[in-house]
């Protein structure tokens, strides 16, 4: 989720949707021993951060937006004396790879699936030698991304990568098409923590566009089947497997909605204008309430487009 631009938008969501804008923000919380997580502020369009020690180094989830990681670097080095040696982007987007430079100039390499190299290559174009792109669009409204350069990750997998030192085993996984077409995860088997980066999120924090949530309704019954116990999400608070759980089956629920106006035959005039009464719907439900957007036309037009619908009209 890239939500820099829009702070009083993220900030009216959080109270609007009834969650505390402040509770656990830019705090450490230790998951389980040596485990780490850190609840980023949404108003600053920050993203959560998750770190995991090993007996000679420290692997980070997501680097963040610099001025992310300029809070985060001082807690990792709070818990651990040992050197950061690997940062994990989860997916290209700008809140979890716009840091890189600040951590590999510490000495950490940055990993990501190959999917998600791909995906910062199409879309930050500047740094590849084609048209400016999203990098450079970032620059203009936020000072921390102009004062670095965007450093793309350089240790890459297609599917799995392993750490294991004997004592602590971290898997990264490669699953499918989610949040992004290059979402990756970090499963500790042993302990049964998951961060999922933005595949899962616990509030009204989904950003649809550069998904696909056919695909993600399946890649996350993937995820599922890990057994997960503790869930990390990309944004919003820490919590249990409900967090994948409900995840899915809000996907599923605006599904239902959209499909049903389909079937009777709506135009797209129509289906946009349902927009607002789908998310009252979809907030009848407790389990999913929380990932109800208060805009909620771009995930309708997610939804609808996918299935075979056309842009809504202006």
């Amino acid at each position: 989720m890239n939500t820099s631009r829009f702070p009083l938008l993220v900030l009216s969501t959080l109270v609007l949707a009834g969650l505390p804008t402040a509770a656990q923000i830019n705090t450490t919380q230790t998951v389980v021993p040596g485990v780490f997580f850190h609840e980023g502020d949404p108003r600053r369009g920050h993203s959560n951060n998750g770190w995991i020690l090993f007996n000679d180094f420290v692997l980070v989830v997501d680097a963040n937006y610099p001025s992310g990681a300029q809070i985060v670097m001082p807690k990792v080095k709070e818990t651990s004396d040992k050197p950061i040696r690997f940062v994990f982007n989860t997916h290209h987007h700008a809140d979890h790879a716009y840091g890189n430079q600040l951590w590999a100039d510490t000495g950490a390499t940055l990993i990501a699936t190959t999917a998600a190299l791909e995906e910062m290559k199409k879309v930050e174009t500047g740094y590849f030698g084609g048209a400016p792109g999203r990098w450079e669009a970032s620059a203009k409204v936020r000072p921390d991304v102009a004062a670095t350069k965007l450093y793309p990750p350089i240790l890459l997998f297609p599917n799995e990568l392993v750490f294991d030192d004997g004592k602590r085993r971290v898997e990264l996984h490669y699953f499918g098409t989610g949040h992004t077409k290059g979402d990756g995860y970090a499963w500790l088997p042993k302990e049964k923590v998951l961060f999922t980066g933005d595949a899962c999120v616990n509030g009204p924090y989904n950003n649809v566009m550069d998904g696909d949530i056919g695909e993600w309704i399946k890649t996350l019954e993937i995820v599922k089947q890990l057994g997960a116990e503790k869930v990390c999400p990309g944004h919003g608070p820490m919590g249990g497997p409900e967090i994948i759980v409900d995840q899915q089956a809000y996907f599923i629920a605006l599904q239902k909605q959209v499909k049903a106006l389909i079937d009777a035959g709506k135009s797209p005039a129509e289906v946009k204008d349902a927009a607002p009464a789908i998310a009252t719907e979809l907030r009848k439900n407790p389990r999913i309430a929380r990932y109800v957007p208060v805009n909620p036309v771009p995930p309708v037009q997610k939804v609808y487009s996918e299935m075979g619908g056309a842009v809504f009209p202006k």
